[in-house]
């Protein structure tokens, strides 16, 4: 596997308003809520960016206890993620601090407006990763293999410490300005860590 940290900056993927309405636990028809949503979405598009960075790494299984090449773990709920998986993608992805400015300044002048944006926040990093987990599909697949679903730390009994070896082998606070505190919380907010199993297809 190339020991090459890759980046890459995407283009806005498509909004999914009724998402956006889901994480506000907006069922059904919301005229009024729905068209707060549409002036939010207006004024946060120019706050978002759209970074990932990622690292290529072949896995190995020794006993009970899986390797990454980055970390070592036991976790069963991994372990069974990523079976038949012959390497891993390891990603970080965020949408860029700006959001977090945006709803720390409204959460002073309308906390409506600042749990509306940290929906808006939490629909495009979910529909960054899924961009970005349709491309390891596709390079996967035209090589005559799959990719697995996305796996976090935090899962299951993938432990979230996890992180620390994920930032480290990403380079991400250099790579895409993405830190990590002692208590395992990133900044910006809105982003996601994860591994992508590549299993040979029908194997």
């Amino acid at each position: 596997m190339a020991d090459t940290v890759y980046t890459k900056i995407y283009a806005a993927p498509p909004i999914h308003n009724r998402e956006i309405l889901r994480y506000l636990g907006v069922d059904g028809d919301a005229p009024e809520v729905s068209a707060l949503v549409d002036e939010c979405i207006k004024e946060a598009q120019d706050a978002l960016s759209y970074k990932v960075c990622y690292r290529e790494l072949g896995i190995s299984l020794d006993g009970d206890v899986l390797d990454l090449g980055f970390v070592k773990t036991n976790s069963a709920a991994l372990k069974r993620n990523l079976s038949g998986c012959e390497s891993v993608t390891v990603f970080a992805a965020t949408v860029g601090i700006s959001l977090d400015r945006l709803i720390t300044r409204y959460s002073a002048v309308s906390q409506t407006k600042a749990v509306i944006f940290d929906a808006i926040g939490t629909e495009r990093i979910e529909a960054l990763c899924d961009v970005f987990n349709e491309d390891v599909r596709t390079k996967a697949a035209s090589n005559g293999y799959t990719a697995h679903p996305r796996f976090s730390p935090g899962y299951g009994d993938f432990p979230i410490e996890a992180q620390r070896q994920i930032f480290s082998v990403l380079d991400c606070p250099r790579k895409i300005g993405l830190t990590l505190n002692d208590s395992m919380l990133m900044s910006p907010s809105k982003s996601v860590t994860a591994i992508i199993g590549i299993a040979k297809t029908n194997a």
